[in-house]
């Protein structure tokens, strides 16, 4: 077997990891059923980790419950009051704290976007 630089892998296995991640790369998301089948994370794609001179804790916090909130929230669902909103988090399978987060939300009110969900919710709006 001839090593390819710094790289101890074959091109066999090369290829394999490659074919791997290419659903993930194209489509940002996982592309399997079964999580345990995904590939570990690459760091700063998770959507976990702060953004490049992102601001305080606080800050990237709010900003990542906006993004988990907009990710199983699609613009379609809106206007929509709290009723609607659990049932399409429930449907859409998102996070348990994401749907904890919107049950405090009053049942009567309305809302127009992710934007006005996240902020009834105390979080900060983006700068």
């Amino acid at each position: 077997m001839q090593e390819r630089g710094s790289n101890r892998l074959s091109a066999h296995e090369d290829d394999r990891l490659k074919h791997e991640v290419e659903g993930l790369l194209r489509a940002d998301r996982p592309t399997r059923t079964d999580a345990w089948r995904d590939p570990e994370p690459v760091e700063g794609m998770d959507g976990t980790g702060p953004p490049p001179g992102a601001g305080d804790d606080r800050e990237v916090r709010d900003e990542a419950f906006r993004s988990e909130l907009a990710r199983h929230l699609r613009p379609a669902v809106f206007p929509a009051k709290r009723s609607e909103l659990l049932r399409t988090l429930l449907e859409e399978q998102a996070p348990d704290e994401v749907i904890d987060q919107v049950r405090t939300l009053p049942r009567r009110s309305s809302y127009a976007n992710v934007q006005e969900v996240s902020a009834a919710l105390g979080r900060k709006p983006r700068s």
